[in-house]
């Protein structure tokens, strides 16, 4: 299955986006790591000198593929994001967009770059075309994103409390892995682990970079006090601390058409 269970609502991700610009930075920790892993992926071929960020956001890696004397495209859905990375002046061209709909010529960068932005999109194979369609030959590939197990503890959790659904639903590795065989590629798996000496830091960090519930479907309600002990009591433990753990799926992409 190439598709999400529940549509993904990309006006209220572009919404919730826009209103983190500000702090985005001080909280994306694990979207710094897994994009520094990412840069190291990419550093290991000829890359060339224009590269496209695919899912720029603030702009945090459009400005280090600039300081290393590349032309860089930041490309991000959400306009509050862009607006911000416009203001760092992290980038050469700047273009509000979605990844499943590129408004780029075929052929017309050398780097395709994206970290942790493809998790948002409807149909991962359709946004792996665009990336493809958009490189030239000979060109490279890199993408970051969350798969199936990816915040398995909180999922847990809420699952104790109510029933419902207020994790969004990743990928399985599996079926990222098909949604890139059509490519010569590599698919590379790592888990990143975080810990949180309370919940709600831990639950702050999420809404912080944007990272809520955002598909359709999804439960509404406000997190009272009430609601929040109960998570906290239903949440497993490491030694006192609220363990959060991460699969990311890294994928590389040989355009070789």
């Amino acid at each position: 299955m190439d598709r999400v269970v529940n549509a993904v609502d990309k006006q209220a991700i572009a919404g919730a986006f826009g209103r983190a610009a500000s702090q985005y930075d001080t909280l994306a920790k694990l979207q710094q790591q897994t994009g520094e892993y990412l840069m190291v992926l990419a550093q290991a071929e000829d890359t060339g000198m224009r590269v496209l960020d695919a899912g720029c956001g603030t702009g945090f890696f459009s400005a280090r593929w600039k300081q290393q004397g590349k032309q860089v495209i930041a490309l991000d859905l959400a306009s509050g994001m862009l607006n911000y990375a416009k203001g760092q002046q992290v980038a050469d061209y700047y273009l509000q967009g979605d990844i499943e709909h590129l408004g780029l010529a075929d052929n017309s960068v050398d780097l395709c770059f994206s970290n942790l932005a493809v998790q948002w999109c409807n149909d991962l194979p359709c946004a792996l075309r665009e990336f493809y369609r958009v490189t030239r030959p000979g060109g490279l590939i890199v993408f970051s994103t969350l798969a199936q197990g990816s915040l398995h503890e909180l999922a847990a959790a809420w699952e104790r409390v109510d029933g419902y659904q207020h994790i969004n639903p990743f990928l399985p590795l599996q079926t990222m892995t098909q949604a890139c065989q059509p490519y010569r590629h590599k698919v590379i798996n790592r888990q990143y682990d975080q810990c949180y000496p309370q919940l709600l830091p831990l639950l702050n960090s999420l809404k912080g970079i944007g990272a809520t519930h955002l598909h359709h479907g999804r439960q509404q309600g406000l997190m009272t006090r009430k609601r929040l002990n109960a998570l906290a009591e239903a949440y497993p433990r490491n030694n006192g601390d609220y363990p959060l753990s991460y699969q990311i799926a890294f994928g590389v992409i040989y355009c070789d058409k």
